[in-house]
């Protein structure tokens, strides 16, 4: 085989968790009421990086962020997330990671959760329209093959779900194609598993989603050690945990200290490590860039449950609130990076990060220049990954909640629009009419945001809403 530079790059396997909170992982947070002793492992294996986000606070925008290296924000989305029947949200021509990494001679794959959109046909041949809010089947046909998805947007192969796993329709899509359409609905099953009723598949049960999926990553990457063409590969395994439904099988029940969310937990972590053996196994250890993260915080409390309260468990460690908010609590996340050769084994990584890295990450691991117009908030990782540890790779972040609070860091500085979480937690209405309009944290001094400067600091408040702005503004934060 004649060696290219696409040969000589490093497979590059992403694993990311939904709903993974950082107080979640037992290897960053000494009191976890869950055992996570196969993450912990990698960590000891790879480095951690305690300053790493996702874009935003919820799934969808998160999922586009990693994959396009944009802000969500900068498209159509500008609130909440797409539901299982919601058209595709990665525009057609968008560059993607598994674009860029096809591009240069990798075989792609993208396993588990979407939650992207999707290119549903209706009976009568005519496309469900954007304007669908997807919660509700509009007449799909589900013989039909799927005009967007995984498999037009650089993946040669998908095994996916619609979307979470609490959201019909409940069945599996391959390569575009539905694998077995529902004949029925399932009714909805309340906490502590939690799903909605909808459409699914006979075949179809939640609780041997988590294990058809990491089945299936397993198979793939047995395909590619059979592959004789030693092509690098690029795997995006999107678990569908431990996001709700709550559904640990037989054998992990029990096995936490914080209920069916835990056990399920535990299950998950138990899936990654499944992931790094069949590595092992396949040869490819040695050579794979191994990322482990999650799309956004953990959801602490909700109706009817309140994990801190009835397990003592924080599942955003120190960080303020929770899966939705514009606090730390909402997307500083998981991110654990195994390369051997090149990063440090139990190594610690401080730099500002973002999963929007990912994509000009991947490209220049690969050798293809990002054009102007792709990856606009993506810098790249490679000295970081390199074992450059102190390098600063970004100047700036800015996360989202699920009403597109912003939240925008510089250095320890961070400013949030609004007096309130952006989310679930604390609702601008809920506010007490005496709050300060922005919140302004020093997170080297108050990496919990107790304390709010707005009022003693407006110079800096100034400058960082112009900065702000004008990163809005330009459209982009990576310089062309």
């Amino acid at each position: 085989m004649i060696e290219t530079p696409s040969t000589r790059s490093p497979n590059v396997v992403i694993i990311f968790a939904d709903d993974w909170g950082f107080g979640d992982l037992s290897c960053l947070n000494p009191e976890s009421r869950i055992p996570t002793p196969c993450t912990d492992a990698l960590a000891r294996q790879g480095t951690v990086f305690l300053d790493a986000h996702s874009c935003s606070a919820v799934c969808t925008p998160s999922r586009y962020g990693l994959l396009t290296g944009r802000y969500a924000w900068r498209g159509r989305l500008q609130e909440g997330v797409l539901f299982g029947y919601s058209r595709e949200l990665i525009e057609p021509g968008r560059a993607t990671i598994a674009s860029l990494l096809r591009g240069a001679g990798y075989r792609t794959a993208c396993i588990g959760k979407w939650h992207l959109g999707l290119g549903w046909r209706r009976t009568d041949g005519s496309r469900v329209p954007v304007e669908e809010n997807g919660k509700e089947d509009p007449g799909v046909d589900f013989s039909a093959p799927l005009d967007a998805g995984p498999h037009t947007v650089g993946f040669d192969y998908s095994f996916i779900l619609p979307a979470s796993l609490d959201m019909a329709p409940y069945l599996y899509i391959e390569n575009g194609r539905v694998v077995e359409a529902p004949a029925g609905s399932c009714a909805a099953s309340p906490r502590p598993a939690f799903w909605r009723a909808g459409a699914c598949a006979p075949g179809f049960r939640h609780e041997e989603c988590l294990p058809e999926i990491t089945r299936r990553a397993e198979a793939w990457i047995a395909r590619r050690a059979a592959d004789p063409s030693g092509a690098p590969f690029f795997l995006y395994l999107a678990l569908p945990s431990p996001h709700t439904p709550h559904v640990p099988t037989a054998e992990f029940r029990g096995a936490s200290r914080c209920g069916a969310y835990g056990d399920y937990g535990v299950e998950h972590d138990a899936c990654i490590g499944r992931i790094a053996a069949a590595l092992e196994r396949g040869g490819f250890s040695d050579r794979t860039l191994l990322i482990v993260t999650s799309d956004n915080g953990a959801h602490l409390r909700g109706e009817g449950f309140d994990f801190e309260r009835e397990y003592g468990h924080r599942a955003n460690h120190i960080y303020r609130g929770q899966k939705s908010d514009a606090w730390d609590g909402g997307h500083r996340i998981p991110f654990i990076a195994v390369w051997p050769g090149h990063l440090p084994a139990g190594g610690v990584c401080r730099q500002l990060v973002c999963q929007t890295d990912l994509p000009a990450t991947a490209a220049e691991l690969a050798g293809v220049a990002l054009p102007d117009d792709a990856a606009e908030d993506s810098f790249s990782l490679v000295p970081l990954l390199e074992g450059r540890l102190e390098t600063r790779v970004r100047e700036t972040f800015i996360g989202s909640s699920v009403t597109n609070r912003h939240a925008f860091r510089t250095g320890r500085w961070k400013l949030i629009e609004g007096p309130g979480s952006g989310g679930w937690s604390a609702p601008d209405k809920k506010a007490p009419p005496e709050a300060p309009p922005a919140q302004l944290y020093d997170l080297e001094a108050d990496p919990e945001e107790r304390v709010n400067l707005y009022a003693r600091e407006p110079r800096r408040v100034a400058e960082m809403r112009a900065g702000l702005e004008e990163i809005r503004r330009a459209g982009r934060s990576r310089p062309p």
